[in-house]
């Protein structure tokens, strides 16, 4: 019994490595994208900003549609998931660094170190809970859903205490999130008896990446004090 155990336990955290090596690769893409936008073609992005700020736009709205299309074809287990994973981390680099340009280096690195230490505090949580956190997740979506049409609101209303209110629900959601889609790993590879596919771990890092960047960019506006 004791073998099979090992075996199960040692399968279980290879899947793990997998997917965090995936999320952990489409973070240092986006980090290395925004890094040479930010500091080695500035004059690039500032020309960018100043004449052509339609270009940002147009990235944001595509990698929505990436988000859906990497999704859909992690699931069937597509080869093409992969290289989507990338071009989106690679795109989603471009448009934070836009993001990150209004804000100190002081907040960003202050944001970057507090979203890291909280994201894998509830990662520990979702691993090791005996408790389902599926009625949970469900619930942080039905309010991220309202935080994004208040979000709509806000663009024409301008109100810095609605921003900063709905930035402090984000850290909750998505922290909330973390831990419920590292409670998910551990489900479907014991529901799968560890035949677990490329697609799944695909799928699994892209979660955990959006839960990670969402998490950075919400603590970021808290310590910036909503100034964007």
């Amino acid at each position: 019994m004791q073998p099979m155990m090992s075996q199960t336990d040692t399968g279980l955290n290879r899947f793990f490595a997998k997917v965090y090596g995936y999320m952990g690769l489409g973070l240092g893409i986006s980090a290395l994208v925004s890094g040479l936008l930010l500091y080695v073609f500035q004059a690039t992005m500032i020309n960018i900003m100043l004449h052509h700020s339609w270009v940002y736009y147009a990235a944001s709205f595509i990698e929505i549609a990436l988000v859906y299309s990497v999704s859909t074809t992690a699931w069937k287990n597509n080869p093409m998931a992969m290289p989507l994973f990338l071009f989106y981390s690679a795109l989603n680099g471009f448009t934070l660094s836009f993001i990150l340009a209004a804000y100190s280096q002081t907040n960003v690195f202050a944001a970057f170190l507090t979203a890291t230490l909280t994201f894998f505090a509830m990662a520990a949580i979702g691993v090791f809970s005996k408790r389902d956190l599926s009625g949970m997740a469900h619930a942080f979506r039905m309010v991220l859903f309202g935080v994004l049409i208040a979000s709509l609101v806000n663009i024409f209303l301008r109100s810095a205490g609605l921003s900063y209110v709905m930035s402090l629900v984000m850290v909750v959601i998505f922290a909330g999130l973390t831990a419920y889609d590292n409670q998910r790993i551990r489900q479907v590879y014991d529901q799968s008896g560890g035949q677990i596919s490329t697609g799944w771990a695909i799928s699994m890092a892209l979660s955990l990446y959006l839960n990670f960047i969402n998490l950075f960019l919400s603590i970021l506006r808290i310590f910036a004090g909503n100034r964007d």
